[in-house]
């Protein structure tokens, strides 16, 4: 067997890797996200109610980079913009609370890519590296932070089914943070390093992140046929300098895939929430969390290779370290216009790097945490291949993005309600404005320059603060992954309502919901009310698919009466009302705005309403 493999290679096998560099040589994705303008109206829509009015529409999302593991035992925690500091490590008093994962309603994958790292519906790869962190001191309970899993038992799968029994869908992705980050308090992670210095924590436990996804899972997906070269997966190598992308079009068949594998190729799956219902039932917790999406990419490289060049990204992102091990360097911005970008760099050289600021080596069960603009390069070791998921938020998702959209909108208020900003410009201001008279003293330029500042400063009171906050958050809603259903959440549910047809016809059709019935939202980030330029508009997330806006963002428009009910609902959460306490002029109106939202999947109600 030997010998024949050996003459298969002297008569020059051609790989899928060679055969790629024959045909279509290295490759290269660029996209980027864009985000919609702010509507620029200022006066307050009168609502009205239309029952099912929805919209839908999307642009394609950025693929997520990798993700390393939190640590369970042993922490290297760096601090802001210093050398890296060991601390001791104590483990948690209680581990995070599990959820039943449900089939996944849309098993279609989503479309995503992006060079040098693609980031997960919208979010960047995070990778770095530290030197090798020794455990201190004792580990001791920490009060209200998760148990490692192999005291929990269950793994991730036990993880969310735990985190199921908590009625507040806010404290469940509060949890789930601080699980993700133990034994690190969320207050000290926010306090010391988020988007401002690296983060290594060191567990010990292999199997701290078992059940989230593994190899087997990417074999799964590339066997259930709709995994695609380009738009889900990525083929990529880096040697002696050259980062390439080796993608070949159509289907990503497994020989094909695993070919590239054998032969030096990382793998990197763009989407795994669109073929993984574990991975997407804890990225559409975790958004929560973040009020902002959370994607995923995972990232399977062989023995002995690195994947990706050197280069930084525009986003937040957690490395979850689940096979194997990987040797990461992360470095600091290298200038302060590149502190917390705003986008992802090109392919950096190695020559282009300082000193790392933190080196490690990443095993089964680490965490590794950096905040965009941190350049990072992970690769294999030769005796371990590496699968890793990077966890990451926060894209354009920053105070200058909020203005972006605020300004204009103040700007055209501004201009539709106050005379001085329609005033015409001095006749003369071309002969001493300018970068050419930028010097001249002139008290024609004193006074145009104070002019433009007191219009600014003007400006302020005609911003609509919270329009472009709810611009924003109806942006949010769309990104959003839908909600998870646990067993009892379906049976309360539309999802779990047991009309079918049977006997010639249909049964168990009719949703009979009186002023009696207890209901309560879904989840508490499950809609948003906003008031547009054509009235109420409820946006919400119950019908969006786990491909990134595959769909067109979903919402009703209301009446003014059923503003208030509303309100009512978001105010009472988690708790149940009856819909005789819903702030409607009639029951009638009562029972069918409820009606209408639980046909939606944005109600559930305290007891099935029928069983089958």
């Amino acid at each position: 067997m030997a010998a024949m493999a050996a003459q298969q290679r002297e008569l020059g096998r051609l790989s899928a890797l060679a055969v790629y560099r024959r045909v279509a040589g290295a490759g290269r994705m660029e996209r980027r996200r864009r985000g919609a303008p702010l509507p620029a109206g200022r006066k307050r829509a009168k609502a009205r109610l239309r029952r099912g009015r929805a919209g839908g529409g999307g642009s394609e999302p950025e693929a997520p980079p990798p993700a390393a593991p939190p640590s369970r035992v042993e922490l290297r925690v760096e601090a802001p913009m210093e050398g890296p500091v060991e601390l001791p490590v104590e483990a948690p008093m209680e581990g995070p609370v599990e959820l039943p994962v449900e089939a996944p309603a849309d098993p279609r994958p989503e479309a995503t890519a992006a060079e040098p790292d693609a980031k997960p519906r919208g979010r960047p790869e995070a990778t770095a590296a530290e030197p090798d962190a020794k455990p201190r001191g004792s580990r001791k309970a920490m009060p209200g932070g998760p148990r490692p899993a192999r005291e929990n038992g269950g793994g991730v799968s036990g993880l969310l089914r735990r985190l199921a029994r908590l009625e507040d869908s806010r404290q469940r992705a509060a949890e789930l943070f601080r699980w993700m980050l133990a034994p690190v308090a969320p207050a000290e992670f926010l306090g010391r390093h988020w988007e401002r210095a690296p983060l290594l924590v060191r567990r010990g436990d292999p199997g701290y992140y078992a059940g989230l996804f593994s190899t087997a899972d990417f074999d799964a997906a590339l066997r259930g046929g709709e995994v695609h070269f380009g738009t889900h997966l990525d083929v990529t190598s880096y040697a002696e300098g050259v980062r390439e992308t080796h993608n070949p079009s159509g289907r990503a068949l497994p020989a094909v895939v695993w070919d590239f594998y054998q032969n030096g190729c990382s793998l990197r799956l763009l989407c795994p929430q669109a073929f993984s219902a574990t991975v997407w039932h804890f990225l559409s917790i975790l958004q929560e969390q973040f009020g902002s999406m959370a994607g995923a990419n995972t990232y399977l490289t062989p023995p002995g290779t690195q994947g990706f060049a050197p280069h930084y990204d525009d986003i937040e992102a957690f490395v979850l370290q689940l096979e194997g091990k990987k040797h990461w360097r992360v470095y600091r911005p290298r200038t302060d216009t590149e502190v917390l970008p705003q986008f992802s760099s090109p392919n950096l050289t190695q020559a282009e790097l300082g000193e790392p600021v933190l080196e490690t080596v990443l095993e089964a069960g680490d965490l590794l945490y950096f905040p965009r603009g941190f350049i990072h390069q992970g690769d294999c070791l030769p005796d371990a291949h590496s699968l890793h998921i990077t966890v990451s938020s926060y894209q354009r998702n920053s105070w200058g993005d909020f203005l972006g959209k605020l300004l204009p909108a103040a700007l055209q208020m501004a201009l539709e309600e106050d005379v001085e900003y329609r005033r015409g410009l001095p006749m003369d201001y071309l002969q001493y404005m300018g970068v050419a008279n930028s010097d001249t003293a002139d008290a024609r330029r004193t006074a145009f320059v104070e002019k433009v500042q007191s219009l600014i400063k003007k400006l302020v009171d005609y911003a609509p603060i919270d329009a472009a906050v709810d611009q924003r958050a109806r942006s949010f809603l769309h990104d959003c992954l839908p909600p998870v259903l646990t067993e009892s959440e379906k049976a309360q549910s539309v999802y779990g309502f047991p009309a079918r047809w049977q006997d010639r016809g249909p049964c168990n059709v009719d949703i009979l919901i009186t002023k009696d019935t207890e209901v309560r939202l879904l989840r508490h980030g499950v809609v948003r009310l906003c008031n547009e330029e054509a009235g109420v508009m409820l946006y919400y997330t119950t019908e969006n698919s786990r491909v990134y806006h595959k769909e067109e963002p979903k919402f009703l428009e209301l009446d003014p009466e059923y503003t208030d009910s509303i309100e009512f609902l978001l105010s009472s959460y988690p708790n149940h009302v009856s819909v005789a306490n819903l702030p409607c002029e009639t029951l009638e109106e009562k029972i069918s705005l409820a009606t209408l939202l639980f046909e939606k999947g944005i109600l559930t109600t305290k007891k099935p309403l029928a069983k089958a």
